[in-house]
């Protein structure tokens, strides 16, 4: 699982709980269609699930 997987803010982040904003800032997506690239792993894919209604990803 040493792939990297390419994740894009799509959705605004206003209005959502704070434990979801608090994902999207340790992933580091703090704004609009920005785009960060992490590794795959199970913890990052458990970050992406909890917030998959606002992001994008690509392997």
């Amino acid at each position: 699982m040493s792939q990297d997987l390419k994740i894009t803010l799509v959705k605004s982040h206003i209005g959502t709980p704070a434990s979801q904003r608090a994902v999207l800032n340790g992933m580091g997506l703090n704004k609009m269609n920005k785009s960060v690239v992490l590794k795959d792993t199970p913890e990052i894919r458990g970050m992406i699930r909890k917030v998959s209604h606002m992001v994008n990803v690509t392997e």
